[in-house]
């Protein structure tokens, strides 16, 4: 199952464990996926000598992590094949201290503060490419806090659960039962989720520590990843708040308009980011919610959520953007449960089934096109006379004859039946004829919004809430600047949000060296 070069890879990595773990598994004998997964955890364990495997018989299939013959509150549901692989060797470093999703002593303590027992289910497809980093970060917290039990749940052999419980969309996250997250999120996403349910004891010693930067970056994207290398690379002391170093990056499945890069991932291309960004003195500050910003003379100060202060005369605003919703009746209520976002981790959910794809552009017309290899029909609205994709992907989206394709149609609204999503309200903006389409699933493409919500009232924004920059990414406040897909830059593509970046941190060194941030 594990070929000699991903073996000796694995033995690099468990090298330096300093406990002895355990595979506990609890397995039936005529479990279909007995002897694969008893085979991945043997081959596994095989490459240190500090693991094992116990096997028992059970009613199921699952296993628990142990660590030093005592159980930790991780339990598997699942063959950790595809993505979660890489879930099963974290899980071993992050409980013997190591590994790259652990988060600073900051975090680490709003982790320690939660409140009461908690007990999380993550339900997951191997297929998913978002489902390793929420399956990842609720298993870092179980390590930080011992009160929070996770489960990482495959709901291709638990499809009765799935079933009952209506899962149409993954990762989906149940703490004590309750539905509270579904699809993509970061680690400081999901504590704020947490913190938001149990709430948080009150630290007897809170945070009051204040640091200052010459350049504080907000945002991780290849916008702020670009500014912070450029003005670090000045001599400056520099440091970028952001949820993940990344952004909306790590979402892109494919990446081939990189210039000079050929062929490369969302997900790679952020290691690559975080790697470049740590190849100089840059103090990264992730898992980062920015609550609000205020000026003090020449100076920008940002209050992080959870009592974090940060002073700079020089603040470069990178949050990018996120998926826009539709904002009709019905769609926040069925998240999860017929509304989707991404195709690559919730399309196999569907398959044999109808859906729509709300939007004709590059990203719809993608979807829709990975759909119809999956879904009975496919039906494609969009909101504009014309689709605005490109030829070629109209040209792919033709050769499939289970796809139909409605300008000029706005979406009014989702209709659900308190479990799932059973239909759509389409009004065609011509005739003004409103109908209701019967289907399973709706896949929102409709663009990006700009992150710029808490800025709002400290800079100038456009009517779509970009923040509005001259040529030079300065705003319209002195040592305030904005760069990439938040700002008001044309074309919001990889390449152009490093070259703003870039031009974001020379604009500011130059203020900086004629006086104007003083």
């Amino acid at each position: 199952m594990l070929d000699n070069a991903l073996k000796e890879q694995v033995k690099s990595i468990f090298a330096g464990l300093s406990s002895s773990y355990i595979f506990e598994v609890y397995v039936s004998d005529d479990h279909e996926s007995r002897d694969e997964l008893l085979e991945l955890l043997e081959e596994t364990a095989s490459c240190s000598e500090k693991i094992q495997v116990r096997l028992n018989k059970g009613d199921g299939l699952e296993f628990y992590l142990l660590k030093d013959e005592e159980r930790t509150g991780v339990k598997f549901r699942m063959v950790p094949n595809g993505h979660e692989f890489s879930t099963l060797l974290l899980a071993v470093l992050n409980c013997d201290g190591k590994g790259k999703n652990i988060p600073d002593e900051f975090i680490q303590n709003r982790v320690k503060a939660l409140k009461g027992d908690i007990h999380i289910s993550t339900y997951i497809s191997l297929t998913c490419t978002n489902c390793p980093d929420v399956a990842q970060a609720f298993n870092a917290m179980s390590f930080i806090n011992p009160k929070i039990k996770h489960e990482i749940v495959d709901g291709a052999i638990y499809r009765d659960e799935v079933e009952r419980l209506k899962i149409q969309g993954v990762p989906a996250v149940f703490a004590d039962g309750e539905w509270i997250h579904s699809g993509k999120a970061a680690f400081g996403e999901l504590l704020d989720k947490l913190e938001a349910k149990y709430g948080s004891a009150e630290s007897p010693e809170p945070n009051k520590e204040e640091r200052e930067y010459d350049v504080l970056v907000i945002g991780g994207g290849p916008a702020g990843s670009s500014a912070a290398i450029y003005s670090v690379r000045k001599g400056l002391k520099v440091a970028i708040l952001t949820e993940r170093i990344g952004g909306q990056v790590k979402e892109t499945v494919g990446i081939e308009n990189l210039i000079s890069v050929p062929e490369t991932t969302g997900g790679k291309l952020a290691d690559d980011l975080k790697r470049h960004i740590q190849s100089y003195p840059v103090d990264i500050f992730e898992n980062r919610t920015v609550e609000k910003v205020e000026l003090e003379g020449q100076h920008k100060v940002v209050w992080v959520k959870g009592g974090e202060v940060y002073r700079t005369p020089a603040l470069i605003i990178a949050t990018g953007a996120s998926w826009k919703r539709l904002n009709v009746d019905g769609e926040s209520n069925y998240i999860g449960r017929g509304v989707a976002f991404c195709p690559h981790c919730d399309g196999p959910f569907y398959k044999d089934k109808h859906v729509a794809v709300v939007g004709g552009g590059n990203s719809g017309i993608e979807a829709a096109i990975d759909l119809a290899g999956i879904c009975s029909k496919v039906t494609v609205l969009e909101f504009l006379e014309d689709l605005k994709a490109d030829n070629v992907l109209q040209e792919k989206l033709k050769s499939f004859s289970n796809v139909g394709v409605y300008t000029n149609s706005q979406t009014t609204g989702l209709i659900g039946n308190n479990e799932k999503i059973i239909g759509i309200k389409v009004k065609n903006r011509g005739s003004g004829e409103e109908r209701v389409i019967d289907l399973d699933g709706v896949f929102v493409q409709i663009g990006l919004k700009a992150n710029s919500t808490v800025f709002k009232d400290l800079v100038k924004t456009n009517t779509i809430g970009e923040i509005e920059i001259d040529r030079y990414c300065r705003t319209d406040v002195p040592g305030i600047y904005a760069a990439g897909d938040v700002s008001t830059v044309p074309y919001k593509q990889i390449i152009i949000s490093m070259g703003e970046g870039a031009k974001a941190a020379l604009t500011a060194f130059d203020d900086r060296i004629r006086g104007l941030l003083d």
